[in-house]
């Protein structure tokens, strides 16, 4: 592996992971605040580290891989922690559809690259837009204090809400685009539990 600055970006944010849980946590006023700046932090380094590899030639395999499981990481343990703490069903919801689908994506682009159609899966808009939404929900949530009369805990759940029903629009996209691979590849390659 070759240390390019995307890709160190790209690991700092795995490294952020366990800081953020520890400062979510901390018994203190301004817990909340630098959550949420760690969180922003993160996601200025993942639109960098694909700004920069692009920008300076210094795209990788190695960043290919580790970028999308950072960021399914980072958005993972986040969530969990937000459940943890608003524990209750409206807000569970969303949450489970989120990560349920990034499971089921992530399988099926796995599958898709064993018969040699992973361009099928490709990201679409919708993801794009999802996940801005995701990630504008996830500061608003660990900040949790509202601004003047902005209600930021409110405008972040329903965030959450719109994030989980594009989660849901972008995975029918990518199960329409695999569909016929699917069904038409009854023979290809199963996996180790088929």
């Amino acid at each position: 592996m070759k240390w390019t600055l995307p890709n160190i970006l790209t690991l700092l944010r795995i490294v952020l992971i366990p800081v953020l849980v520890i400062v979510f946590y901390l018994p203190v006023p301004w817990s909340s605040l630098l959550s949420a700046a760690i969180f922003g932090l993160a996601a200025i380094t993942d639109w960098l580290d694909g700004f920069l590899a692009r920008r300076l030639r210094q795209q990788s395999v190695f960043g290919a891989f580790l970028d999308p499981v950072a960021d399914k990481l980072m958005v993972t343990v986040v969530l969990v922690l937000l459940v943890e703490a608003h524990h209750n069903l409206l807000f569970t919801i969303p949450v489970a559809i989120i990560i349920g689908r990034e499971i089921a994506i992530s399988a099926l682009r796995e599958w898709m690259s064993e018969v040699g159609e992973r361009a099928t899966v490709a990201v679409s808009v919708i993801g794009k837009i999802k996940t801005t939404a995701q990630m504008i929900a996830i500061l608003l949530l660990l900040y949790n204090t509202p601004v003047g009369h902005f209600p930021t805990h409110e405008v972040g759940v329903v965030l959450l809400y719109a994030a989980a029903i594009l989660t849901l629009w972008s995975m029918l996209i990518y199960l329409r685009a695999a569909w016929p691979v699917m069904v038409g590849n009854q023979d290809g390659p199963a996996g180790p539990d088929a």
